[in-house]
């Protein structure tokens, strides 16, 4: 417990100044999670930290409203269920084949990943997901919008996945043959 709180204190030091609005992203929680994802190395989280710090100014995902991202919301890709796991975690509900357009698709994970965020116990910082790949097939993969999917979930919310359920609905052929 005291490597980290050096190690978070570390990391402090190396961003330097913070705008009010940055430092809102720099809480111990935060920073804790960041070094998790590099292993424990600070220079490598500070600056793993300060790319999503310039990400967030860039990208603005606190500014993504309902009315900029309701069009990708219709065929239900992707929402927060009303419910939580045992340990109180929100649960998203990702289903890859009702993908409609990949234009705003990460815009509109962006949009649910900070939801769901929002959304979380005090004492959590994970989430858990449940991608349903019923009617879903390859040849519905977009590698550009795979590959963005993940550098944004990896380098932007690092640590936030707690479970990931993957769920597969296959035909069941109950055929008896001669016995």
């Amino acid at each position: 417990m005291y490597q980290l709180v050096t190690h978070i204190n570390e990391v402090r030091g190396l961003l330097g100044p913070l705008t009010k609005k940055s430092s809102e992203y720099c809480s111990d929680a935060a920073i804790a999670r960041y070094l998790a994802a590099r292993n424990g190395h600070v220079k490598k989280a500070t600056k793993m930290l300060k790319e999503t710090l310039k990400w967030r100014t860039q990208y603005k995902p606190e500014e993504i409203r309902w009315e900029d991202i309701s069009r990708e919301a219709e065929t239900g890709k992707i929402y927060r269920a009303n419910c939580t796991d045992k340990y109180g975690r929100p649960v998203l509900v990702m289903r890859p084949s009702c993908q409609n357009s990949p234009k705003g698709q990460i815009r509109f994970l962006v949009y649910c990943m900070e939801n769901a965020i929002l959304n979380l116990p005090d004492h959590e910082d994970q989430m858990v997901w449940l991608i349903d790949f019923h009617g879903f097939n390859m040849s519905q993969i977009s590698v550009k919008v795979s590959r963005e999917t993940a550098h944004v979930l990896h380098e932007h919310y690092p640590e936030r996945l707690g479970l990931a359920v993957l769920y597969i609905r296959r035909r069941f052929s109950n055929r008896f043959g001669r016995w």
